[in-house]
């Protein structure tokens, strides 16, 4: 089965990491309006019959006339029908105000997918550097915009979901597909051709217009316009009311601007040429071509499926309404805790041979490199190596500048550089060995993991050794406040 994928976007221009914050902090209080309750009294309304207060606090004359002028019998009458009318609605029962809103369990379950160029545009970046980016904001990186991921139904129990074609719409209403379907797939079935005929003859003095839509009908004498307000019911407001219903909402209008206009538009004659037919057949309205349709390529055209799997772009539009809506709120929901995304990402990224490692208040993290401790208290290390580990240690989460500025300190003009070099090639080979942690936003740590007694054996044996540059102890060097050139 082929998925309804998103549309082909450039690689470049799917997900950027150089913007992405290592980890993302504590979503912010909710807003409290504690501190507007005392504003609460200027944007409530007066009360009817006592007029409208001025700045001064009293009522102004023309309220005060209206008060004193003596009520016409229509007014009394109607003010006594409508205290008759609260009254029987005070009488009933507090239970029949509101009524329980009963919500049908979903039939199905929803997953949110990388969608995978964005995915392979992701891996590429992270291993072509050598820095750890936090799995949740990756999650929610995927989640932000609909080229990033795709959507995934599976059905749960015996109600199976209803797709138009191999790739057309999805719906959870077979008769849904059935009465809207020359809508959503007579491109696919029928070249259309758009041409322009004769001016419309004849004087016409009004035209009927779709308060809903807007749709101009033409005048109610006209030989299209049954037609054409039958197909506008049946396309897009038969679902919310009866035919019936739906023809009070036209009014007549008299306006010659818009009796204009539609002579304009009811110019256009549209056409539906076949396209997979031995022999094409040209019809030259919509209903004829539906008619065709719906004889020739509506059978068998829908198929019933238990899994299916969308573009994020297209679930954001769906024409099914309760899908629609399911796939909006559990999409909400996974944004605010993409755990599901998470494990969709972690198992991806090991299967591309990046590794997923715990940190920071347990969060997880991908890096391009397996992280491992380093047993640096061991004899015969660099002792630059030895230095950026214990600085490490001592202040986690500092950034390549303050880690020069701690090693290196105040010397002398002529030895600062090659101290630099030996310093930026010890700790790009840490870095590279998983035996310390730079985040994508420049901050350095130590693995928190124990390491294994082959691996402490390695990683003495494939240590660097004393750096040329280094002159006396780093243990002995004292913290420098002096500012240096970022390593």
């Amino acid at each position: 089965m082929k998925p309804m994928t998103s549309p082909t976007v450039e690689t470049v221009d799917l997900l950027d990491l150089k913007l992405l914050p290592a980890w993302v902090k504590e979503a912010a209080e909710p807003r409290s309006y504690a501190g507007t309750e005392g504003n609460h009294h200027r944007e409530r309304p007066a009360r009817h019959g006592r007029g409208t207060p001025t700045r001064s606090g009293k009522r102004s004359m023309l309220d005060v006339q209206r008060r004193t002028t003596k009520p016409s019998k229509h007014e009394v009458g109607r003010d006594r029908r409508a205290r008759r009318g609260r009254d029987r609605k005070d009488d009933r029962p507090s239970g029949d105000k509101h009524a329980p809103i009963t919500r049908i369990p979903l039939q199905f379950a929803i997953r949110f997918l990388p969608y995978s160029p964005a995915f392979e545009n992701v891996v590429a970046q992270i291993k072509s550097g050598s820095v750890a980016y936090s799995l949740f904001a990756l999650a929610r990186l995927f989640l932000e915009k609909p080229v990033g991921y795709e959507v995934c139904l599976t059905t749960k129990g015996e109600s199976p979901l209803y797709q138009l074609g191999d790739n057309g719409t999805v719906s959870v209403n077979r008769e849904f597909l059935e009465r809207n379907a020359f809508r959503f797939a007579h491109s696919d079935f029928y070249q259309i051709d758009v041409v322009e005929t004769d001016p419309i003859k004849g004087n016409f003095s009004n035209v009927a217009r779709c308060r809903l839509s807007g749709t101009l009908l033409g005048p109610t004498n006209h030989h299209n316009y049954q037609p054409q307000l039958r197909s506008l019911y049946e396309q897009r407001f038969s679902r919310r009311m009866s035919f019936a219903d739906y023809q009070r909402q036209i009014e007549i209008v008299s306006d010659a601007a818009l009796i204009e206009r539609w002579k304009q538009e009811a110019r256009k004659v549209i056409s539906y040429t076949t396209l997979h037919e031995d022999t094409p057949l040209t019809f030259s309205s919509a209903i004829e071509a539906e008619r065709h349709f719906r004889s020739n390529c509506l059978p068998g055209l829908i198929r019933s499926l238990e899994e299916v799997t969308i573009g994020g772009a297209f679930s954001r539009r769906l024409p099914d309404r309760i899908l629609n809506r399911a796939i909006e709120e559990a999409w909400a929901r996974e944004t605010r805790s993409p755990s599901n995304m998470m494990q969709e990402l972690a198992g991806r990224f090991r299967e591309n041979g990046l590794h997923i490692f715990r940190h920071r208040r347990g969060m997880l993290f991908v890096s391009p490199m397996r992280i491992r401790a380093f047993v640096h208290e061991q004899t015969g290390v660099s002792a630059s190596v030895n230095a950026i580990l214990q600085a490490l240690a001592g202040m986690p989460g500092i950034n390549r500048k303050q880690l020069s500025e701690n090693l290196i300190g105040d010397i002398v003009i002529e030895d600062a550089e090659p101290r630099r070099l030996a310093l930026a090639s010890d700790l790009r080979w840490l870095i590279s060995e998983g035996y310390v942690i730079e985040f994508n936003d420049g901050s350095l740590d130590l693995p928190r993991a124990k390491a294994s007694a082959q691996e402490t054996v390695a990683a003495l044996e494939s240590a660097p050794s004393l750096s040329s540059g280094s002159t006396a102890e780093p243990a002995e060097q004292p913290l420098a406040t002096a500012t240096t050139s970022t390593v």
